[in-house]
């Protein structure tokens, strides 16, 4: 039985992930930020869902995590993230609120692909899949949500760097556009509903290639420009 790792299972997409992927059967290993959310997870997902408690800033808690699993992660999805602070305007910046942000959203999607990298290298056919946001675009010139922006402009950076650094190992690395999301963090005016996104990720992650290293796609499949 394969297994999948997924941060922040507890709602939104993460929770619809953890749900589809042991619909198919997987083995799913879902991060969580406190034992009572790890209880609250086996509960809402039953038989097959592993809950792992950390949180993606604390690199310490990742690497102690990954020590926990013994069994091969054939697919990791960073999906953890925030929309980042009040204040994130170009002249008006909350520049802790800021860092917040990178930590989450830039910097933890690399430290944990590098904590459970012997597991993907363990199963012979890892995959990594982080999502990312279309207002990532370099195209868009808008001043809002500078902080949110800016760190999916970076993890894609960060995802890139890290898809040719593991070609060589044949572990595929995509980015993943959700789009607009009925999410806590997209609101109920959003455009998709988050178990269709999720089904979205899983087809995408089923057909990752080597080939597809590197490449930044919509939910619905298509190849989408950074």
């Amino acid at each position: 039985m394969p297994t999948c790792l997924i941060t922040a299972t507890n709602r939104g997409i993460g929770f619809h992930l953890a749900r589809l992927a042991l619909a198919h059967g997987w083995t799913v290993r879902g991060s969580v930020r406190s034992p009572e959310a790890a209880h609250k997870a086996e509960k809402d997902h039953g038989a097959g869902f592993k809950p792992l408690i950390f949180d993606v800033r604390d690199k310490e808690a990742v690497s102690e995590a990954a020590r926990q699993v013994e069994e091969p992660v054939d697919l990791l999805i960073n999906n953890a993230g925030i929309i980042g602070p009040k204040r994130q305007m170009p002249l008006d910046m909350d520049f802790d609120g800021f860092a917040d942000t990178l930590a989450i959203n830039t910097m933890a999607p690399l430290s944990v692909s590098q904590a459970f990298m012997p597991h993907l290298k363990k199963s012979g056919s890892g995959k990594i899949i982080t999502i990312s946001s279309q207002m990532s675009w370099m195209g868009y010139r808008k001043p809002d949500t500078l902080a949110y922006r800016a760190s999916k402009a970076a993890v894609n950076k960060v995802m890139q760097g890290l898809a040719t650094a593991l070609e060589p190992d044949g572990i595929p690395v995509a980015l993943i556009d959700p789009g607009w999301v009925k999410t806590d963090m997209g609101g109920d005016g959003a455009d998709h509903e988050p178990h269709d996104v999720a089904e979205g990720v899983l087809r995408i992650a089923d057909r990752l290639q080597i080939a597809d290293t590197g490449k930044f796609f919509k939910w619905s499949g298509e190849e989408r420009p950074f």
